[in-house]
């Protein structure tokens, strides 16, 4: 019976886990929870995904994510970065959608059917005909409150996603000889000597002239070095819903009220933690040794009646249960349905520390000792708080709601101070200097780039007025002025002429060793013969000897034809390389893969590029749009992958 719950919680993940992280975007009933959260954060063939939902999604992704980790530190997941991904993973999940309607794809009876049959994922549920233990499987949903017809809901929403990319993902072939062909280049292992012309080498031997000083600081290139950051001092305003919380008292009456209309909410199943001793008795046991077996119980509990204290020590003794060796403790809750009718019956009527009867099931005879319970209604006066919190946190909302429109009006009609706009809301007036247009180091409403760049318009920098009430996330309203506003200009030639002398010397340096490696190429040359004073070395991609990656793509792309192949490599700002490639080793690393695998891993890589290239195409033809502003991290990360 132990091994039958434990059962249950590892199918359990492994049957969910995969559908609840791809389906927890498309939770039913979204519109009528969304009402006051419809701010647009993304969209999708003209379809809006709404501050709301996306709220609702990443709720509904923390929930997961404690559900698989319960242990784990909360701050490790619930970062800007997580809530960015899950965003995307909604943008993702409705392209796909709306391709699938577009091409009325859907998962019929026949495939759900199939997918019990054949899916690893519910060989937990399968019974030895091959059929589905329907039963088992509602009992495993509805240990995390699901009911079949709503996993199966969402099952037939996976298998009608998977159809939009199935036929690039599904049809992807790795021939022998591509496959071939790309492992040889990963593996090919090249024989090569290698002479380098460091820039840090010359640099005692160039000396910049004045003459170059100032031909490099009037040159328009090298202009924006030269200059300092705009900056502003500013004043600003926040408003948010902690604005309103003293203000927002909730009457007695409305918080019963919200008790009473709310019971299942405040109700939870009832659940006991026992320890327990098992006699067993299987359905090969003969009458007259169950017979034996129960008046050995019935002794035990005698025992255990005159002594209760000695319950863990009689388990470890007699017990035949897995959990006799923690004296009969279980480690896990049991709920109603959970298990055995009589085990149930007797589990439930005993109160804490109360020891049960010789209870008689089919695997045997238990006897029970209530550990712990749990569940049942909350009384009114241990969640009163918690209501008031909640009733008043939605009343703050919808007083926050409200007063957006007089904070815009007030920012408008008296522009040029925030005092008013402060003294109706009983704001503090906040300063900060020395702002910057973009600075990844700023924090609160000076992250926000919608903020800068109201601060840094034209308008505002001029006349010196307030900002419009700029959205922040969670809530939030921001507004403020320019107090000092210190432009961009260029610094002197004799502040900077250190500065430029340093990166002369690194620029002369460079092109000095580029000079001397180029010379060098050019007599290697004119002598194939000539040896390089380095000894050879093998190069491969899975054997870089710690080489730049510019000087093992140019060994590796030479031509094998005909060797000796010589090749230089000028390294910006670093110096130049020459190399002279004398074998070509075809023979793989004692590493590389074995073709079979090789092509199944060729296969695979070919068929996520193809998908994600689809998916993009999808994106492009739908006109997605992602409005939400990015976190700094994500977005440079973004950026760097566009590169």
């Amino acid at each position: 019976m132990l091994e039958f719950f434990r059962t249950h919680t590892r199918l359990l993940m492994f049957i969910l886990v995969p559908l609840i992280i791809g389906s927890f975007v498309f939770v039913q009933g979204y519109s009528s929870m969304m009402d006051t959260q419809t701010t647009e954060v993304a969209r999708v063939a003209r379809r809006d995904i709404t501050q709301g939902e996306w709220d609702l999604a990443y709720r509904g992704y923390l929930d997961q994510t404690r559900m698989q980790a319960p242990r784990a530190d909360p701050r490790l997941y619930d970062t800007p970065e997580a809530r960015m991904e899950v965003l995307e993973r909604m943008v993702l999940e409705r392209t796909l959608l709306v391709a699938a309607e577009k091409s009325h794809f859907s998962a019929s009876d026949d495939r759900l059917l199939r997918t019990y049959l054949h899916d690893p994922r519910f060989a937990g549920v399968r019974l030895p005909d091959g059929s589905v233990n329907r039963p088992l499987l509602e009992t495993v949903l509805s240990q995390r409150g699901m009911t079949l017809a709503s996993f199966e809901r969402d099952l037939r929403q996976e298998l009608t996603l998977r159809q939009v990319t199935a036929g690039l993902t599904d049809t992807v072939f790795a021939a022998v000889a591509p496959t071939a062909t790309a492992l040889d280049a990963m593996f090919q292992q090249r024989e090569v000597q290698i002479e380098r012309f460091e820039a840090k080498s010359y640099v005692s031997k160039v000396k910049p002239s004045e003459a170059d000083i100032d031909a490099y600081y009037k040159d328009p290139a090298n202009v924006a070095q030269f200059k300092t950051t705009e900056k502003v001092d500013i004043e600003y305003v926040v408003l948010d819903v902690a604005a309103f919380a003293n203000s927002a008292s909730v009457p007695e009456e409305e918080v019963k009220k919200f008790y009473d209309g709310n019971e299942k909410r405040f109700t939870a199943p009832e659940e006991r933690r026992p320890s327990q001793i098992l006699l067993k008795a299987d359905k090969g046991t003969s009458k007259a040794d169950r017979e034996a077996l129960k008046a050995k119980a019935e002794a035990l509990l005698v025992e255990l009646k005159k002594n209760p204290a000695s319950f863990p020590q009689v388990a470890k003794q007699s017990s035949q249960d897995a959990s006799s060796e923690q004296g009969g403790a279980l480690d896990l809750f049991i709920g109603r349905g959970d298990t055995d009718p009589s085990y149930e019956k007797a589990l439930f009527a005993l109160k804490q520390g109360e020891l049960s009867g010789v209870i008689d099931t089919p695997d045997g005879f238990y006897i029970l000792r209530l550990d712990e319970a749990r569940g049942g209604k909350r009384s009114f006066e241990s969640v009163r708080e918690e209501i008031q919190k909640e009733l008043a946190a939605k009343l703050s909302r919808v007083r926050f709601v409200e007063a957006k429109q007089e904070f815009t009006d007030l920012l408008s009609d008296q522009s040029d101070t925030l005092k008013p706009v402060a003294d109706k809301f009983k704001l503090e007036v906040k300063t900060a200097k020395g702002v910057m247009r973009a600075a990844p180091e700023q924090g609160g409403p000076l992250a926000s780039k919608a903020f800068l760049d109201a601060l840094f318009s034209a308008e505002v920098l001029n006349s010196k007025h307030n900002t419009d009430a700029i959205p922040l996330d969670g809530d939030q309203l921001v507004a403020g002025r320019v107090v000092v506003h210190t432009p961009s200009e260029t610094r002197p030639l004799a502040e900077v002429s250190s500065q430029i002398k340093e990166a002369l010397v690194q620029v002369q340096a460079a092109a000095a060793a580029r000079k001397e490696g180029e010379a060098r190429l050019q007599a290697l040359r004119a002598s194939a013969d000539a040896a390089l004073s380095s000894s050879p070395q093998i190069l491969s991609r899975a054997q870089t000897r710690e080489l730049p990656r510019e000087v093992l793509d140019a060994v590796l792309k030479a031509s094998p034809a005909p060797l000796p192949a010589l090749i230089g490599v000028d390294l910006p700002g670093q110096g130049y390389v020459v190399a002279k490639v004398t074998k070509i080793l075809p023979e793989r690393d004692p590493v590389a893969v074995d073709v079979k695998l090789g092509q199944a891993q060729y296969a695979q890589a070919w068929a996520e590029a193809q998908s994600k290239a689809y998916v993009e195409a999808l994106k492009t033809r739908f006109g997605v749009k992602i409005s939400a502003t990015k976190p700094v991290r994500a977005q440079s990360e973004a950026d760097a992958s566009d590169k």
